[in-house]
């Protein structure tokens, strides 16, 4: 086991899938040669070249739709989005084609690609760049949505997306980027689909995702275990 924040985990994921799989090719804005806004991405482009790390245009619909394209060609992208928020700017291509492709090919086609984000508030990046729109992709039929919490889930969560068949949504939530974790060392991948209990109480269940998980298992929090010392852990 090592410990790596979120944000090295992000880098690592990606690294992980390039190496196992020649289709896998990622794409957006600086995320080639300056190494990603938020540093998730150094050395990508380096170790992969620029015909499978490929610096993108600020088109958030030029970016979907080459991955789109991709993906129904025979790739399987990534594709960053630099803020959840701009999903307004290029929802049509992921609620409306991306979410539906499967179904109105009659299965003939599949859409294996990943749509990466990073998602949520607290760090004053301001109006248009702070919101959680988990909830906007989790209402549209065909579509994915994963919202990992810690640098394990990190890995494990997105390897398994880039080798799902469908498209998944898979947003980082800003103000984890620096926190730690232990990973285990070589590959890792999860299976996905279902929740990870992270902790067992004896009354009461507090769903939580991201950012909100770290912060309950906080000392100090209301719903940490030393306000019910009978609860358990796994």
């Amino acid at each position: 086991m090592t410990a790596i924040t979120y944000r090295d985990a992000v880098t690592r994921a990606i690294a992980q899938e390039m190496r196992r799989d020649p289709d896998v090719v990622f794409l957006g804005e600086d995320v080639a040669a300056a190494g990603g806004v938020f540093k998730t991405t150094p050395g990508l482009l380096e170790e992969f070249g620029p015909e499978r790390v490929r610096d993108t245009p600020i088109s958030e619909q030029a970016i979907l739709g080459a991955a789109m394209g991709a993906a129904m060609t025979g790739l399987r992208p990534i594709a960053e989005i630099m803020f959840s928020d701009f999903f307004a700017v290029c929802w049509d291509l992921i609620a409306n084609e991306m979410a539906k492709s499967r179904y109105m090919s009659d299965g003939q086609l599949t859409l294996p690609l990943v749509v990466r984000c990073a998602n949520g508030a607290g760090l004053r990046f301001g109006a248009q760049h702070s919101q959680s729109v988990e909830n906007w992709a989790m209402a549209v039929p065909g579509l994915k949505v994963v919202a990992p919490s810690n640098p394990r889930d990190v890995i494990g969560l997105l390897a398994a997306a880039v080798r799902d068949p469908d498209p998944v949504i898979f947003f980082e939530h800003k103000g984890l980027y620096p926190s730690k974790g232990e990973v285990p060392d070589g590959q890792a991948v999860h299976g996905g689909g279902e929740p990870a209990a992270v902790r067992l109480g004896r009354r009461d269940r507090l769903d939580r995702g991201r950012g909100g998980v770290r912060r309950a298992d906080r000392p100090g929090h209301p719903h940490h275990d030393a306000a019910y010392p009978a609860a358990g852990r796994r």
